[in-house]
């Protein structure tokens, strides 16, 4: 299920979605916080275009909202109803995570926004251009 060839591997590393040969991002560090959101034109693998059209990315903030939702009510149930915390220890411990997961949050958001439009391809992974 997280091998090569899922939509779920391409979506996790934030590797290319036709090939699965490199990372779409000019660095692999999310918290490198000028370098988060840069990706590379194209694969130098299998040569696929990310930015499929100018602005492309910006639909991935419809999925960062449900992601960050995500995040949000992961956090809710570990601090209230696992440590069972305070209300006011609990949005404090909501927003911690919201703050310090939003670069992977925005990453994440991206490679399943390219994943919604792109399918792996073996031909592309086992071939050199």
């Amino acid at each position: 299920m997280f091998k090569k060839g899922s939509k779920i591997y391409s979506m996790l590393t934030g590797c290319c979605p036709k090939c699965h040969q490199e990372s779409m991002y000019r660095t692999k560090n999310a918290y490198n916080l000028s370098e988060t959101l840069k990706v590379n034109e194209r694969c130098s693998h299998c040569n696929t275009k990310y930015r499929i059209e100018p602005s492309f990315f910006f639909g991935a903030m419809y999925v960062s909202y449900a992601v960050g939702v995500a995040f949000g009510v992961a956090a809710f149930v570990i601090s209230y109803l696992i440590f069972e915390t305070s209300l006011t220890t609990t949005f404090i411990a909501i927003i911690g995570t919201l703050m310090v997961f939003m670069p992977i949050i925005m990453r994440l958001s991206r490679n399943i926004w390219i994943n919604m439009f792109m399918s792996y391809d073996a031909s592309l992974a086992d071939s050199k251009k």
